[in-house]
């Protein structure tokens, strides 16, 4: 995952106060993120963020008003970076719908390789967590289940208007099986140390609109 705090200033001119502000704040978000997405947010605490940026002891609300805030902002952030990927990916023209779906499996898998398996998805690992986490964490979460399906939903309309899988399958239902296993096969892969776990969904997966 590539987050990398945006300052635009001008060439030469030293940073103001308010722009080291918020570069640090958006480097809190980044190893938040980094962390909830190898950990999860209840064993995560503000100490360990803090030392990932070399920020004092002390300074976090400074910056975010509790750890639950802290926590909804990573929420969205992540929901915006994924749904970007997704949009790139089931948006691709150059691509038949399915081989759409299949690349973006193959992005996943080369994302999860990168980190050596140790990072997950954070909406899924929170949702893992919800016993444990903020009541208020719960409908954002469902917000952004509801984004992707909507996005793959999408995509699967376009493969039954080429005729790549049946007229009568339900795609806003299938596109809601596609990520409840997928975070799944995210789990697992994370769990084994290697992209089989993702492979073997996605190649059901795709079987099943196959048979179909």
């Amino acid at each position: 995952m590539d987050l990398q705090p945006q300052i635009n200033r001008r060439r030469g001119r030293p940073p103001k106060q308010g722009e080291r502000l918020l570069e640090t704040r958006q480097m809190l978000l980044r190893a938040g993120l980094e962390a909830l997405t190898e950990k999860g947010f209840s064993s995560t605490g503000i100490d360990e963020i803090l030392r990932r940026v070399g920020v004092p002891k002390g300074s976090f609300y400074h910056y975010f008003e509790s750890k639950e805030a802290f926590g909804a902002e990573l929420i969205k952030l992540y929901g915006t970076y994924f749904a970007r990927k997704l949009e790139r990916h089931f948006s691709d023209q150059s691509l038949a719908p399915l081989a759409r779906i299949r690349a973006f499996v193959a992005d996943a898998q080369a994302g999860m390789a990168k980190y050596g398996y140790r990072r997950g998805c954070l909406i899924g690992n929170l949702g893992q967590e919800m016993g444990a986490l903020p009541e208020s964490f719960r409908m954002q979460l469902h917000g952004v289940f509801d984004d992707w399906q909507v996005r793959l939903a999408r995509c699967l309309t376009a493969a039954q208007q080429v005729g790549e899988i049946s007229s009568r399958t339900d795609c806003a239902k299938l596109a809601a099986f596609f990520w409840i296993g997928w975070e799944g096969a995210v789990l697992r892969a994370k769990l084994e140390s290697s992209p089989a776990p993702l492979e073997i969904f996605a190649e059901g997966f795709l079987a099943g609109l196959a048979a179909g």
